[in-house]
């Protein structure tokens, strides 16, 4: 758990992965990734192999208890990668064990709508997919559900569309904002289109500390050291890169504490520029001086 003034995010790990992630960063060769030596030992093994996982992000305020992403879920079928097909793990009891069990959460947020982002959106109930989170409210953007919505039956899409997001829609649970939206004093978010189409990564600011939750404007703290290593499924390349060289340049060097979708190990750490480029430093579970981020 990291402390942010009065607020706290509490990391919750569905599924963590070593090496076979190629596939979402194929410039990532073993080789490459060995020569970024401050990667190791919590972002890669010693043969060079990315470490990555699939998680959520329990954040408590004064007010309410709010989860940023909800991963892959449970019983889903037809993802693209054949390991998150079927999955039976205890997230749910998992996050009970925080505090967070299912009817205590009042929001959802989804950085974005991606499969390993809206998973425990839903849960199997009699057959049919019902809302996790019965009497929470989903925060997505507007624009982001839009463009989902018209690829809907698009065969990578359709699937999750089904199982995770249409019966959140369905169930009338959903508000709909910008990407700049202000949820709450605290929160407020930020657009970091590029990987998505209107993705947003999620300021946090109490007491003088702050946070941002990366989503996936980077997947993998290598490409705080390579910008242009983009993904094969962001949607806009070009734009990816910019946002993430504009969330370093605005970042580098101050004490707002970086927290990234993908990231294991610290999953969190503070940006600093490294010679011409950039690189994390990994953060002890504890929140950084306020930074604004405008």
């Amino acid at each position: 758990m990291w402390k942010i003034g009065a607020i706290e995010i509490t990391p919750v790990i569905e599924l963590e992965i070593t090496g076979g992630t190629r596939f979402i960063l194929p410039q990532a060769s073993r080789d490459e990734i060995l020569k970024i030596g401050w990667l190791q030992p919590h972002f890669a093994d010693p043969d060079g192999r990315l470490k990555m996982a699939v998680q959520s992000f329990l954040v408590k305020t004064p007010a309410q208890r709010i989860i940023v992403d909800t991963g892959l879920g449970n019983d889903k079928q037809g993802r693209g990668v054949p390991r998150w097909n079927n999955l039976q793990t205890l997230f749910l009891q998992d996050i009970a064990a925080h505090g967070f069990a299912p009817e205590a959460i009042d929001a959802v947020i989804c950085t974005h709508l991606h499969v390993d982002h809206v998973g425990w959106n839903t849960r199997l109930v009699d057959g049919n997919w019902m809302p996790t989170f019965a009497d929470a409210r989903y925060i997505w953007s507007g624009e982001e559900y839009a463009h989902w919505h018209a690829h809907r039956d698009d065969p990578d899409v359709a699937p999750h569309y089904t199982d995770s997001i249409k019966p959140i829609v369905d169930a009338v649970r959903v508000d709909f904002v910008d990407s700049d939206h202000r949820f709450s004093p605290e929160i407020r978010f930020i657009p970091t289109a590029g990987h998505s189409p209107a993705h947003m990564s999620i300021a946090i600011e109490s007491e003088g500390y702050s946070a941002v939750l990366l989503g996936d404007v980077f997947h993998h703290p290598c490409q705080i050291a390579h910008l242009d290593w983009a993904t094969p499924i962001d949607i806009d390349p070009l734009r990816s890169t910019e946002t993430r060289r504009r969330m370093c340049e605005r970042l580098a060097g101050t004490q707002t504490l970086v927290i990234g979708g993908h990231f294991t190990g610290p999953s969190a750490g503070y940006i600093v520029r490294d010679g011409d480029g950039f690189r994390l430093d990994p953060a002890n579970r504890s929140g950084g001086l306020h930074a604004a981020f405008d």
